[in-house]
């Protein structure tokens, strides 16, 4: 190439980078952003995962010590800090288990609904739901109750709530209605020789008819 050439070639960069040149720093500078803000959040979820891991495992061992009082404040906390992270949900559902044991249904029903409200996951918020219709039975709230587990939805988890729908009207005085939701439960159920099949049957039975 020769000298001429070479400065021609140069002018033409030159006049490119006039033209383009501030363009493409700021495409570039956004791209660097996008990656930089990219890796800051893989690296948080993994620093927020890694903390309630930690935190749940505390949960864990004042369940199993009966520790009502730190079951609390780590349930507490869990929601507060790490309300993304599945843990939350385990923790909500754990706690809900443990105050209801201890005859704390206020605190239990507070648990649960935070599930239903926040779990990140359609599975533990199904759950809460028909755990929660449980404590409303206890309570003879029915129509409550029925308001939670009255879903048509097809999922795995259609027989428990058509259980707890016959078990909601039964306890309302209801039985036909009761009877109708049982032998749902027992449709949706894959396999007929199970605990579950044949708890669902002998309350069928006791109904009569």
């Amino acid at each position: 190439m020769s000298y001429h050439e070479e400065q021609e070639t140069l002018d033409s960069l030159k006049a490119w980078w006039s033209n383009w040149g501030n363009a493409l720093t700021w495409v570039l500078l956004a791209i660097l952003l996008v990656l930089a803000g990219w890796s800051g959040w893989n690296y948080w979820q993994r620093r927020q995962t890694t903390e309630a891991a930690l935190l749940y495992e505390q949960f864990q061992q004042a369940a199993t010590a009966s520790d009502l009082a730190h079951v609390k404040r780590v349930a507490a906390d869990m929601e507060q800090s790490f309300a993304r992270t599945p843990y939350a949900q385990m923790s909500a559902l754990g706690a809900a288990t443990a105050l209801y044991r201890s005859g704390d249904a206020a605190g239990a029903k507070a648990q649960l609904q935070w599930t239903i409200d926040h779990a990140s996951d359609d599975a533990y918020r199904e759950i809460a739901r028909i755990r929660l219709a449980g404590v409303l039975l206890d309570e003879k709230a029915y129509d409550a109750g029925l308001k939670l587990v009255d879903a048509t939805r097809q999922d795995p988890f259609a027989a428990l709530r058509a259980d707890r729908r016959g078990d909601l009207l039964a306890a309302a005085g209801k039985p036909d209605d009761a009877r109708r939701a049982y032998q749902d439960a027992l449709k949706q159920l894959a396999a007929a020789d199970t605990p579950a099949h044949d708890l669902i049957q002998f309350k069928l039975d006791a109904l009569g008819g």
